[in-house]
C-alpha cells in the first residue's frame, strides 16, 4: 500500500481556502474556511467538511431561472428523541415483520406511551417527537405476538400448514435527544456536517417515509403504486415508482421528489411464472414438464437466479406471510430425498401424499427450497402481487425498462406532481407529529442558474471551416477535416451476417461509403479495396479472423492495422470475441457495425463511424480553442494532465469481481488519451491502493513518453497540474477516496519524480435531481434545459463545493436530461468556481466519437467505456466458464479472473482503441 498523506499534505480536502493564494506557499492545509466569514451562502470559518468547502459562486454565463424537482420542507422547532429498537433474539427478522411489530406496539400494546406517532426505519432506529414515558428510566422491553411462521425448519412443508403464534421481544433504549437547531445551523453554513447533523437529517427522512411505507410496495429509496404498469414478458411487470429524499441546501431543507421504475414479479402460480420466464422470446409454448431434469443446467441456473428471493404462498396452506425462495432442487419432487427427524427417509412426493393428502400433478418438476432445508413442489406455490424483482434482471429486458422509464420533461414533471399526491405528506400523522410540513402547493423550487459560454472547437486549417461554435450542443463534420488525420495502409472486412441479408452489393456499397467518409474528414486511405470475406458467426470467431488476417497480409504484402467487422442484429457474443481478437491478441484496431445500419446509411452515420476509426488509429479529431474555452489548459507554463477512474460491478446478486479503469490525457489539449484497467474484489468502490498507484504511474509514464516523442520534451518532462475526475463514488465514500486514492496518486507521482498539484472532483450521475426550463426560449428542441446550464446555488450543499452541470443537449423522445453532479473533494490548485465549471464543460466537448457535447467530461466517459469492455480481456471460451462459475468462493474466483485477464496489446497502448 502506498504511504498515506499526512494531514498537512492533503490540499484543501477538508475545506481550506481556495480561489486565491495558499495560506502558506507549497503547504496546502485542511479544515480552514473562506477568508470572509458570513458571506451570503458560504460556510463559516470554523466549519469543516469531508472534501473542500465552497469558496464562492460562479458568475460566468447568461442568467436564467429553472425549476428543480425540490420541494421545501419546514425544519421542526421541537426536539426529537432517538431510540435504539432491537430484538434480543438472534433470529433474522424481515423488515415487514419488524414494521408490523412497531406499528402494533404503538397502536395496540402501548398507545398511552406513544401518544404522538414515532417513526421507525425498519432496522434499529426509532425517532419519537416526545420523550417516551418509560418507567423507570429511558428503556423498556415489550413482548408482541405475531402470526408469522418464520421459524426455520428442516422438513419439506414443515410449519407451512400450521402457522403458529410467535412471541417477539422488542427492546427500546434511548440513544440521544436531537435538537433541530443543529439543522438550522447546518443549512446556514454555521455547522459542520457531523454525525449529529446527519442523524437529524436521517430522522427527517424516516419521518416522511413512514406513512407511505405502510401502504405501498417499497425498496430502499422508492415507493411503488399500481397506478401505472406495463407487462414486458418473461414474468416481469414494470410499475411507476416515486423517489423521495431529504436534501440539505443553502439556507433551506428540501425533499427531492422524482419518478423511478420498479421491476415486479408477475403474480399467480409459480409454475406459470417460471414457464413465462424460460419461454420469453422463444415462443416454444413450454409445458410444466419442461421444469425437470430435461432442462439444461444453464437454464436451470438462470431460473434459480430469477426466482431467488421471491416470496410465495402455499396453496394447501395460504395463511401467514410469503416465504422466500432460496434455491431450486436439482431433481424433481419424486426423486428428491430427505430425512425426517425420526430418521425416516422419503421423497418430497411421498411426504406431501402421506402428511398432507396431496397427490402431485407434476412430480418430476423441481421443488423450491424454503428457509433452512424445507422443500416445496412448485405446483403448490403462488406468487402474491406487488413483489420487487431484486436478484436477477435478464439483459434482454433492459431496453424495455429504459423505454418505460423515459418521460420528456413536461411528462416527468406531471408524474412528479402526481407522485406528491400519492405520498400525501399533509395527511401523515408521523409528519404532523414531528412538526414538519412539505410545501408541495408552491410547486417545484425556482433556482437561479447560468448558461455557460459555449467552447470553440478547432479543426484542421485545410478544411473550409477550421473553427466551430456548437449550436445547442451539436455540430457536424460538413466542410471540416480532423485536426490530425490517421492513415489506413491496409485493412480487411469480416462479415458475420448471412450473404442473403448482407449481399455483395451491400458490402461494396459499405466499403465505398466508408472510404469516402474517411476521406471527407481527412483520413488518408491508401487501400481502397480491402480483403473481404463472409464468416460463420456460429463457428470459431478467433480462428476465422486470424485466417482472414493472414490472408490479407499475404495479399497486401503488409500486416493490416485496421479491421471492419459487420455483425448481425443480435451479435453481442461475436462483438466480445472480435474485440478480444483485435485488442488483446493481434493489436489491430477493430470497428464493428451492425449490418442493418450499414444498408442505406446516411453520410452522417459514416462520418460518425470514421471519427471512431481516426482515433483508434492514433489520429486526433478536434481540439478546444483553450484561449476561448478554458484557461486551465491554455497555460504552456503549467502542463496539465486530466485523468478519470471508474469501478464497474457485476450484476445484482453476483459476487464476481469488479473491473476498474483509468484514462488519462497525453497531449496539451486533453484531446487524446491512454488507458489501463484491472480486476479487484467484488463491489469494492475504491480502487485497491496498489492497483491505483500502478495505474496512475502507467498513465503518467505514457504522458511523459508521448510528449518526449511528439513534442521533443526531455525525459524528465512532468505535468504541473492534475485534474482528476473520479466517477461513481457516493458521498459516504468521499473520505475513503481522500484516505486511499489521493495518497496512491501522490505515490505514483513521487515514484516518477513528479510533483504536480492535484485537484480531485467526484462526478456522479446516479442522483435524482432534474432541471426544467421555465421558458421555451430557454429550452432545447427536446424540451430540456440548454447545454451548459449550471446550478451552484439554492439546491446545492450548504457547506461542500458542489454544482450541477447539464452539459449535453436532450434528444427528442429520449426523456428528461440528467445533469451531472460535481463535488470537489481535494484541491491544491487554488481553483475557482468559474475555472472548474468551464474546464468540466469544455471537456464534455472532446468526446472523440461524437459531434455533440456529452453529459460528463470525456475522460469519465472513456473510463466507463473501458470498464464495459472488460470481457474482451478474457479468452472467450474461458469467459463462459468464468461467468457460469458459482460465486460461493469469491477469493478463488478473483484469483482465477486475475490469472485469465490479459492486457491490451502493446500496439494499442497509445491509441484510443475503446472509442
Amino acid at each position: 500500500m502506498p504511504p498515506r498523506a499526512s494531514a498537512s499534505s492533503r490540499g484543501r480536502g477538508r475545506g481550506a481556502p481556495r480561489g486565491g493564494p495558499s495560506p502558506r506557499a507549497g503547504t496546502p492545509t485542511r479544515g480552514r474556511g473562506p477568508a470572509a466569514q458570513g458571506a451570503a451562502g458560504l460556510p463559516a470559518d470554523h466549519v469543516t467538511a469531508v472534501g473542500v468547502k465552497r469558496p464562492g459562486f460562479g458568475t460566468s454565463g447568461q442568467h436564467v431561472v429553472v425549476s428543480a424537482n425540490f420541494y421545501e420542507v419546514s425544519i421542526p422547532e421541537e426536539q426529537i428523541h432517538h431510540y435504539n429498537a432491537f430484538l434480543p433474539s438472534e433470529d433474522i427478522v424481515p423488515e415487514r415483520v419488524k414494521r408490523y411489530l412497531i406499528d402494533h406496539l404503538q397502536a395496540v400494546i402501548a398507545p398511552h406511551i406513544f401518544v404522538k406517532k414515532s417513526s421507525y426505519d425498519g432496522n434499529q432506529n426509532l425517532f419519537s417527537p416526545q420523550r417516551l414515558a418509560f418507567v423507570p428510566g429511558d428503556s423498556a422491553e415489550f413482548t408482541i405476538t405475531f402470526d408469522g411462521g418464520t421459524g426455520p425448519n428442516s422438513n419439506p412443508g414443515a410449519n407451512i400448514s400450521q402457522q403458529r403464534q410467535r412471541p417477539y421481544k422488542i427492546r427500546l433504549k434511548k440513544v440521544q435527544t436531537i435538537n433541530y437547531d443543529i439543522v438550522h445551523r447546518f443549512v446556514a453554513g454555521q455547522q459542520s456536517p457531523d454525525s449529529r447533523a446527519q442523524t437529524a437529517l436521517t430522522a427527517m427522512n424516516v419521518v416522511i417515509r413512514m406513512e407511505p411505507k405502510g401502504r405501498l410496495t417499497y425498496n430502499r429509496r422508492s415507493l411503488f403504486a399500481p397506478n401505472e404498469t406495463r407487462y414486458i414478458g418473461g414474468g416481469i411487470i414494470l410499475w411507476r415508482g416515486i423517489f423521495q429524499s431529504i436534501r440539505p441546501a443553502i439556507e433551506k431543507i428540501f425533499v427531492n421528489i422524482d419518478i423511478s421504475t420498479g421491476t415486479m414479479v408477475k403474480p399467480g402460480p409459480l409454475l406459470s411464472l417460471c414457464l413465462e420466464f424460460l419461454d420469453d422470446g422463444r415462443d416454444q409454448l413450454l409445458h410444466p414438464q419442461h421444469l425437470s431434469t430435461g432442462l439444461s443446467e444453464r437454464d436451470r441456473r438462470r431460473l434459480e437466479k430469477f426466482v431467488f428471493g421471491i416470496g410465495v404462498h402455499f396453496t394447501h396452506s395460504p395463511r401467514g406471510n410469503p416465504r422466500a425462495i432460496r434455491g431450486l432442487t436439482t431433481a424433481g419432487a419424486s426423486d428428491t430425498l430427505f430425512t425426517l427427524r425420526n430418521g425416516e427417509e422419503l421423497t418430497v412426493t411421498s411426504y406431501f401424499r402421506d402428511h398432507h393428502n396431496l397427490i402431485l400433478q407434476y412430480p418430476d418438476v423441481f421443488c423450491v427450497k424454503i428457509g433452512q432445508g424445507a422443500m416445496v413442489p412448485m405446483e403448490l406455490c403462488t406468487v402474491p402481487p406487488g413483489q420487487l424483482l431484486k436478484q436477477y434482471m435478464p439483459s434482454n429486458k433492459i431496453d424495455q425498462i429504459r423505454k418505460f422509464s423515459t418521460l420528456d420533461p413536461a411528462e416527468r414533471l406531471r408524474s412528479i406532481k402526481d407522485g406528491i399526491s400519492i405520498l400525501a405528506h399533509g395527511q401523515s400523522e408521523y409528519v404532523r407529529h414531528a412538526g414538519m410540513t412539505v410545501n408541495s402547493e408552491a410547486g417545484p423550487t425556482q433556482v437561479n442558474a447560468r448558461v455557460l459560454p459555449t467552447p470553440t472547437m478547432m479543426y484542421a486549417s485545410s478544411g473550409k471551416i477550421p473553427r466551430v461554435i456548437p449550436q445547442n450542443g451539436t455540430w457536424d463534420m460538413r466542410d471540416k477535416t480532423v485536426i490530425q488525420p490517421a492513415t489506413i495502409n491496409s485493412w480487411f472486412v469480416a462479415i458475420f451476417d448471412t450473404q442473403r441479408r448482407f449481399t455483395w452489393v451491400n458490402a461494396n456499397e459499405m466499403v465505398k461509403n466508408l472510404v469516402k467518409g474517411c476521406q471527407d474528414i481527412g483520413i488518408v486511405v491508401k487501400d481502397i479495396s480491402p480483403s473481404m470475406k463472409w464468416l460463420n458467426g456460429q463457428g470459431n470467431i478467433h480462428n476465422q479472423l486470424n485466417a482472414l488476417y493472414r490472408a490479407s497480409t499475404a495479399a497486401k504484402k503488409k500486416e493490416p492495422t485496421f479491421a471492419v467487422v459487420v455483425l448481425p442484429e443480435y451479435g453481442n457474443d461475436i462483438y466480445v470475441k472480435v474485440k478480444n481478437f483485435g485488442d488483446v491478441e493481434q493489436g489491430v484496431a477493430t470497428q464493428c457495425m451492425k449490418s442493418y445500419k450499414c444498408v442505406r446509411a446516411s453520410a452522417w452515420y459514416y462520418a460518425q463511424v470514421c471519427l471512431k476509426i481516426n482515433v483508434k488509429l492514433g489520429g486526433i479529431n478536434t481540439i478546444l480553442d483553450t484561449q476561448l474555452s478554458t484557461d486551465l489548459l491554455s497555460d504552456p507554463g503549467n502542463p496539465t494532465v486530466v485523468i478519470s477512474a471508474k469501478v464497474m460491478h457485476p450484476g445484482p446478486g453476483s459476487d464476481h469481481p469488479s473491473f476498474t479503469a483509468m484514462a488519462g490525457s497525453l497531449d496539451p489539449d486533453a484531446a487524446t488519451y491512454t488507458a489501463t484497467s484491472r480486476i479487484q474484489s467484488s463491489r469494492m468502490e475504491t480502487i485497491e491502493p496498489n492497483d491505483f498507484q500502478a495505474m496512475a504511474k502507467y498513465i503518467l509514464t505514457m504522458y511523459r513518453e508521448y510528449n518526449e516523442m511528439k513534442a521533443g520534451m526531455p525525459k524528465s518532462y512532468s505535468p504541473s497540474r492534475i485534474y482528476f475526475y473520479r466517477d461513481g463514488i457516493s458521498k459516504g465514500q468521499f473520505q475513503q477516496i481522500l484516505d486511499l486514492e489521493i495518497p496512491a496518486l501522490k505515490a505514483a507521482c513521487q515514484a516518477l519524480g513528479m510533483r504536480p498539484k492535484i485537484t480531485m472532483i467526484i462526478v456522479a450521475k446516479g442522483h435524482h435531481t432534474r432541471l426544467f426550463p421555465n421558458k421555451s426560449s430557454e429550452a432545447d428542441k427536446s424540451g430540456n434545459c440548454l447545454p451548459g446550464t449550471v446550478v451552484d446555488r439554492t439546491i446545492v450543499s450548504p457547506v461542500e463545493w458542489d454544482w450541477y452541470l447539464q452539459s449535453h443537449a436532450g434528444i427528442t423522445n429520449s426523456g428528461t436530461s440528467r445533469p451531472a453532479h460535481y463535488n470537489v473533494i481535494y484541491d491544491e490548485n487554488n481553483s475557482t468556481p468559474d475555472g472548474l465549471q468551464a474546464l468540466s464543460y469544455a471537456l464534455c466537448h472532446v468526446y472523440a466519437p461524437a459531434t455533440r457535447s456529452v453529459s460528463v467530461p470525456a475522460p469519465v466517459y472513456y473510463a466507463r467505456n473501458i470498464c464495459s469492455r472488460a470481457k474482451s480481456h478474457f479468452n472467450p471460451d474461458t469467459m463462459v466458464d468464468l461467468l457460469d462459475t458459482p460465486s460461493s468462493d469469491s477469493t478463488a474466483i478473483l484469483q482465477r479472473y486475475v490469472q485469465e485477464y490479459k492486457p491490451i496489446h502493446s500496439k494499442l497502448e497509445r491509441v484510443m482503441y475503446w472509442s
